[in-house]
C-alpha cells in the first residue's frame, strides 16, 4: 500500500466556531479562545470541547469541572481576540474592562462581542495527548438578541486575517518567514519596521505607539518586554523585520 498523503491544510476544510471558554478555581477566573467545540447529544444536551493542558483555563477547569463557552461574533475586534487568544492569564487579567456576568456554573460569561453562551458541567474527560477532551452536560444556554453573527474559524482566518495560537487544537507548525536579523551598530538598522506575524500589523519606530505610551523614535528592540501588538495582542516574539 502506498504511503498515505497527509496534507494538514486539508483539515482547515472542517468547520469550527470561535469561542471563549471560561472557568474558575479558588476565587480566580480565566478564559481563553478555542475553536473545537461540538454538540454530542440532543436530549439531554451534551457537548464536547478540546482544551490544551498548558492553558491556565485548563488548570481551573480540571479542578472545578465547570465552565462557560461564549460565542464570539464576527465583529469582535482583533485586539479583543488577541487578549484571550495570545495572552496568558498568568500575566494579565483578561477580563479587565470586559462586561461579564455569572450564571449557574458560577464562572464568567462574556457579554462583549458575543452572540450567546453555554454553561456546562464536565461528566467525562479523555486525555488525547497535548489536549484533553471534556465531555459535559449543558446546564444553561442562551442566545443574545443583538443582531450579531457568530464567527466561524474560516471567517477569522480568511476575512479577518487571524492566525492560530500554538495552544489551539488546530495549530499547524510552520517555519516563520525570516527577515534580516538586525544589529545594533547603525541607526538605519535600529529604525527598521517590524511586522506582526499574527495579524500583519506594522510597528514603525518613526511613529512609535503613542496610544500605549511608546514615543516616536523608539526602536523595536527598545520596546518593553511586555509590549504587545496593539491590534491582536501578540507578544514581541511574534514579530519579524518587515520587508521593504
Amino acid at each position: 500500500m502506498n504511503n498515505p498523503t497527509i496534507d494538514l491544510e486539508a483539515l482547515f476544510q472542517l468547520n469550527y466556531g470561535m469561542y471563549i471558554v471560561s472557568s474558575s478555581s479558588g476565587g480566580k477566573i480565566n478564559g481563553c479562545i478555542i475553536n473545537t467545540l461540538f454538540q454530542l447529544t440532543p436530549e439531554p444536551p451534551v457537548i464536547a470541547m478540546s482544551l490544551n493542558k498548558k492553558a491556565l483555563t485548563y488548570e481551573y477547569l480540571n479542578r472545578s469541572g465547570l465552565f462557560s463557552v461564549s460565542v464570539l461574533s464576527e465583529d469582535a475586534p482583533m485586539q479583543f481576540i488577541g487578549t484571550f487568544g495570545f495572552r496568558s492569564g498568568r500575566d494579565i487579567n483578561k477580563f479587565e474592562g470586559v462586561n461579564i456576568r455569572t450564571g449557574l456554573a458560577e464562572v464568567p460569561i462574556v457579554l462583549d462581542n458575543t452572540t450567546g453562551f453555554v454553561e456546562a458541567e464536565v461528566i467525562q474527560k479523555l486525555d488525547v495527548g497535548s489536549h484533553v477532551l471534556f465531555i459535559a452536560k449543558v446546564l444553561a444556554c442562551e442566545q443574545f438578541d443583538n443582531g450579531k453573527i457568530p464567527m466561524t474559524y474560516n471567517y477569522y482566518r480568511d476575512v479577518k486575517g487571524g492566525k492560530t495560537p500554538r495552544t489551539a487544537a488546530t495549530y499547524i507548525k510552520t517555519e516563520k518567514p525570516r527577515g534580516k536579523r538586525i544589529g545594533r551598530d547603525s541607526k538605519e538598522d535600529t529604525m527598521k519596521k517590524y511586522k506582526c506575524l499574527m495579524c500583519g500589523y506594522i510597528y514603525d519606530p518613526v511613529k512609535g505607539d503613542p496610544e500605549n505610551d511608546i514615543e516616536p523614535g523608539t526602536a523595536f528592540q527598545d520596546l518593553p518586554e511586555d509590549w504587545v501588538c496593539p491590534e491582536c495582542g501578540a507578544p514581541k516574539s511574534e514579530f519579524e523585520v518587515a520587508e521593504d
